[in-house]
């Protein structure tokens, strides 16, 4: 499910939170499938339960989960995502094409990039 690097610099709880946001993101995970509790994701994974619970809490904050108290967490809809993630996301875009610019990628380059990354998406 989600893949931990003890070795990399990047703290547990952004692993644990980039490993959720993808598997939603890809469709392993579906609109309204319920997410392991805290309790059961920390000892799946065995880690401390407060790292689960700060990424859940940033995931919720972002739109990508949600939680009904009593009932457990779930994976959001997909028009639930926060504007606010897409703002975020289109900056760090924006930066990473400045910096690909600046290392003389071409702009073709980059044309050519997207297509083949979109390639057999309907919406683009």
């Amino acid at each position: 499910m989600i893949q931990l690097n003890y070795r990399d610099s990047k703290p547990i709880y952004e692993q644990i939170k980039e490993g959720l946001r993808r598997l939603v993101v890809t469709g392993a995970l579906s609109a309204g499938e319920k997410l392991p509790s805290v309790r059961e994701l920390a000892s799946q994974i065995a880690i401390n339960p407060n790292t689960i619970q700060r990424a859940y809490r940033e995931l919720e904050n972002e739109g990508y989960i949600y939680t009904l108290v009593g009932k457990g967490t779930f994976v959001a809809e997909n028009d639930n995502i926060d504007n606010t993630r897409e703002m975020e996301l289109l900056k760090e875009f924006d930066e990473l094409v400045i910096e690909l610019l600046y290392l003389k990628v071409t702009k073709g380059i980059l044309k050519d990039r997207i297509d083949t990354v979109t390639e057999g998406s309907e919406d683009v």
